[in-house]
């Protein structure tokens, strides 16, 4: 019974940052809407770094690593996408 318990309790890992993938996805989405990629590409680009790092980490289970890059990859997106905002904003596109 120590022996079955001892296993288990050595294979509990951190849960998988589902939620933060899927804001960090939604985040993505947003600012490809706007077409961050052409107008905010260093925050574009460290968007999808980091959201490439995070799902290399999140398939090796290495879950708060991932976690972290997750956020990253929202922040970045969020900053790309308000970027390209302004930048339309400013050239009179409409958005």
């Amino acid at each position: 019974m120590v022996v079955l318990f001892l296993f288990v309790a050595g294979c509990v890992t951190a849960p998988a940052p589902i939620e933060e993938w899927t804001l960090a996805r939604a985040a993505i989405e947003a600012a490809k809407s706007v077409e961050a990629a052409r107008h905010s590409p260093g925050f574009w680009h460290q968007a999808e770094e980091s959201y490439r790092r995070a799902r290399i980490l999140y398939e090796e289970r290495e879950f708060e690593k991932a976690k972290m890059e997750f956020y990253k990859a929202r922040v970045a997106a969020e900053r790309a996408e308000n970027s390209a905002r302004l930048i339309r904003l400013r050239n009179g596109e409409v958005l």
